[in-house]
């Protein structure tokens, strides 16, 4: 029986593998268990993307990625991406896509079956637009340094958030003006890590510094023009996974604070939500079917709206093709990064988004992802 090729596309300040961590662990333990239990031979894989390079470049890494180690068979292959890297799959499987790319790199294409986004934003983010800014692009930058941290620590300690909170003093000091203080911000926290993880990271927060292309392009006006241009591959299967966080509220915010980094981040995360949460007037997202508004109302309790979102992405813009899981949950919770509410704790949470994301959760997430794939 011929082996399974799952590659895992990480998406925008993402990676997918770094100075020892790993980004995509939890949904890589977790499919690797569900292919077992099926008997499924499966190898699974991580796409090096340039974290906000465009879109253009990152599929690009993919394509090349997977034509030098999917092998000469005739294996089906999936293409996992989460956030913009579901968007990465769209526009290298795209039969109206110009990449540049021989023949020969792309020969694989063929051969797959799946392409499934996890929160990706099909129809953009005003987030984008924050971004894009001097104190967006530090917002950016001190994000990616906290999933680093937090991948290596767990919770950090309370000697590396006094560190934090010494060098900055509050949030809105942080993503001011202040470029000296987001250096000794970075030199600080990065004390905590070893040498060789740290030139790593220093090297990935490099390439965020000086290349952002992929920012504006997953604006709402861009999407726009990304849908208009990109069309499906006829032989692929395409999913969505989908996720909205509750609104940030003085009560649920208090109550949800374990530890001072939890409220420092929760900070954070309010002010993501509240950028997420400002819907275009002209660039709408997805209207979902009757399928979806069944699975979205299930899952997500309340009404729907263009203001729920992740935090990063907007609940609406992730529909793409069939949906198969939707619940609360922040933009990592998706991917294992929560609170674990369990002991051993298997899982850290970076962001608090008070989503109350847990084992079962993912695990039901986990469930219907591994059945997708394993369709015949």
């Amino acid at each position: 029986m011929p082996i399974h090729r799952v590659y895992f596309v990480p998406g925008m300040f993402g990676f997918g593998r770094l100075a020892g961590y790993d980004y995509f662990s939890h949904v890589r333990a977790a499919l690797e268990a569900r292919f077992d239990a099926a008997g499924i031979a499966a190898a699974f894989e991580d796409v090096p993307a340039p974290p906000t390079s465009s879109l253009r470049l990152r599929s690009r890494v993919l394509a090349s990625t997977v034509a030098r180690s999917a092998g000469d068979d005739d294996g089906p292959i999936h293409l996992i991406g989460h956030s913009t890297g579901g968007l990465d799959l769209r526009l290298l499987l795209s039969p109206a896509s110009r990449l540049e790319l021989d023949g020969e790199t792309l020969r694989w294409v063929r051969r797959v079956k799946s392409a499934v986004s996890l929160n990706a934003p099909h129809y953009g983010t005003p987030l984008a637009s924050y971004f894009t800014t001097a104190a967006g692009t530090r917002m950016l930058y001190a994000l990616s340094l906290f999933t680093f941290v937090s991948l290596s620590l767990g919770e950090p300690s309370l000697a590396v958030l006094s560190r934090l909170l010494a060098g900055i003093g509050s949030v809105d000091r942080l993503f001011g003006g202040d470029v000296r203080l987001f250096r000794r911000l970075t030199a600080g926290v990065l004390r905590f890590v070893d040498e060789d993880g740290r030139n790593d990271i220093v090297d990935f927060l490099g390439l965020i510094r000086h290349d952002q292309g992929g920012v504006i392009q997953i604006m709402p006006e861009a999407m726009d023009l990304f849908n208009a241009a990109v069309g499906d591959h006829d032989g692929v299967r395409y999913a969505c996974v989908v996720s909205a966080a509750p609104a940030p509220s003085t009560l649920r915010f208090v109550r949800g604070m374990r530890s001072p980094y939890h409220v420092f981040t929760g900070t954070v995360f309010s002010t993501l939500y509240q950028f997420s949460s400002q819907r275009p007037d002209v660039y709408h997202y997805a209207e979902p079917d009757p399928d979806q508004l069944a699975i979205l109302g299930a899952g997500i309790p309340g009404p729907l709206s263009d203001k729920l979102n992740d935090g990063i992405v907007p609940t609406l813009s992730m529909l793409w093709g069939k949906l198969l899981w939707a619940g609360e949950g922040d933009h990592l919770d998706v991917l294992g990064h929560f609170h674990d509410d369990q002991k051993p704790r298997l899982h850290a949470d970076w962001l608090s988004s008070g989503s109350g994301f847990s084992r079962v959760r993912f695990a039901a997430l986990m469930d219907a992802l591994a059945r997708f794939l394993l369709e015949r």
